[in-house]
């Protein structure tokens, strides 16, 4: 079956609904959420995910970029939990989405007396972890001790006084967290699972849930043997009794030229704080972000969350203590943040908060919250063997997304597609978001198929004529 996303395939879903009933409902379009239709579509059920919004829409595209190997959980004793981000990260780097995740050196830089034995100590174990995971060091180097000059050179806009070298190591780099959920997303309608944005549900059961379209204003009852809600920081408006603490990571977006970086990210020790680092992390559109925080967030849930001028404040002084260049607000570009669903266990910060996953079952429901963007594929076999649908075991591990194989074509666009890229570029971007992926909008398009949207002043100047070949391309899908 075709991997293509659009607006005839949603219609024609649609109305296949109306009077089927599936295996299994998902309810949420982000990583966790297509990650559960892909498994268990490709274990023979039949599958309907319905998103409100879009794909990629809520926490999944607000991440750090990164598809990490556990590092900071080893450093709180959850020795499992980094294991299991370790192989996650293997698997994602080696097998199923090498054309997305990559790896990213990230130096430690050490000023004046600065030389911390215990951070050197943590990136050796996260390093055993790596070769536990069985990722080749040819995919991850081990880490090492470098010399000021070499310092330098990786990362040009360091602070040259008191410089004395720095720790380098190194990690998974997404190149699109949103990419990775339309691959996902597209992975699992090629196993036959029927993915539909703008369908926001509500009163669900473990039966099926009531479904209104959005764009339309219709509705209908998706009935389902079971019911996985994958919603992230909304489950609990959903499902009663499950109990969340959204914690808030802020970043900002900067010029990599104004910051002095190219392809090496820093990994800055947060002053007076133990175990706490910022991150300033480069990317292929020669943007940096720099991040991040973890804010507890209280009251209702926006759809879009903002960046308070106190995280601004902070992540600005914390990444300028290691800059030769002090880098100020006027500096910014964008600014970006996601609300992490992370499962209340009681009183504390909510950075001491466990970023282990949780499945929960109730009312015939089974709801799964917590969790990374790198243990999604964990997350949600979890999900899938919790319903008790089926007796096959998960496939995931082995299992392409789309694009992954021999990459050709332009080197821009490789970068992103893969080995999708040649067919890319012979009908554009947009054209390919709104025939191939799913994109109904031209906010789909510039803030989700591609990242024009995390700098404002580039959105503004895109959005005219994205809007119009957007809606032409859906003229186009719509009569035949």
């Amino acid at each position: 079956m075709t991997t293509s996303l659009n607006a005839a395939r949603r219609r024609a879903d649609l109305d296949h609904l109306a009077s089927a009933t599936v295996d299994l409902l998902v309810i949420g379009g982000g990583v966790t959420g297509a990650g559960v239709a892909l498994d268990a579509a490709s274990r023979g059920l039949s599958v309907c995910l319905v998103e409100a919004h879009d794909l990629a829409f809520g926490t999944s595209r607000w991440s750090s970029k990164l598809v990490h190997g556990g590092l900071r959980y080893l450093a709180q004793g959850e020795v499992g939990l980094a294991y299991e981000s370790a192989v996650e990260r293997g698997i994602l780097m080696t097998r199923t989405a090498p054309h997305l995740v990559r790896a990213l050196p990230q130096l430690v830089p050490l000023h004046g007396k600065a030389h911390d034995p215990v951070v050197m100590a943590g990136l050796r174990a996260g390093d055993v972890l790596r070769r536990m995971a069985r990722t080749p060091s040819r995919v991850l180097p081990g880490p090492r001790h470098v010399p000021a000059v070499e310092a330098m050179a990786l990362a040009p806009g360091l602070r040259r006084a008191g410089l004395r070298g720095g720790l380098l190591s190194f990690d998974g780099q997404v190149v699109d967290d949103a990419r990775l959920v339309v691959a996902l997303a597209r992975t699992a309608a090629g196993f036959g699972a029927r993915i539909v944005t703008r369908a926001r549900a509500t009163g669900l059961t473990g039966r099926g849930a009531h479904v209104v379209d959005t764009l339309t204003g219709a509705s209908l009852h998706v009935r389902a043997r079971a019911v996985v809600n994958a919603a992230g920081v909304w489950a609990g408006e959903l499902v009663p009794g499950v109990e969340l603490r959204p914690s808030r990571g802020s970043h900002l977006v900067l010029s990599a030229a104004t910051v002095g970086l190219s392809g090496t990210a820093l990994t800055v020790p947060v002053p007076g704080a133990r175990n706490r680092f910022a991150l300033v992390l480069p990317q292929r559109d020669r943007r940096v972000y720099v991040g991040l925080t973890d804010e507890p967030v209280d009251g209702p849930i926006p759809d879009v969350p903002t960046v308070p001028r106190s995280d601004v404040d902070f992540l600005l002084r914390v990444a300028s203590s290691v800059l030769e260049r002090e880098l100020t607000p006027a500096d910014v570009l964008g600014a970006f943040a996601g609300l992490r669903p992370l499962l209340d266990t009681g009183d504390g910060p909510s950075a001491d908060l466990s970023r282990r996953h949780a499945v929960l079952t109730g009312d015939g429901v089974t709801t799964v919250v917590g969790g990374k963007l790198t243990t999604y594929r964990r997350m949600a076999a979890d999900a899938v063997d919790a319903t008790g649908l089926t007796a096959n075991r998960c496939r995931t591990a082995r299992i392409p997304l789309v694009g992954a194989g021999p990459v050709t074509g332009p080197s821009h666009l490789a970068a992103r597609y893969g080995a999708e890229a040649p067919r890319v570029a012979e009908i554009g971007e947009v054209a390919w978001a709104v025939r191939h992926e799913g994109a109904l909008t031209a906010d789909d398009v510039l803030d989700r198929r591609t990242r024009v949207g995390l700098v404002p002043a580039e959105r503004a100047a895109a959005e005219p004529a994205v809007t119009a070949e957007v809606a032409e391309e859906l003229a186009a899908l719509t009569a035949t």
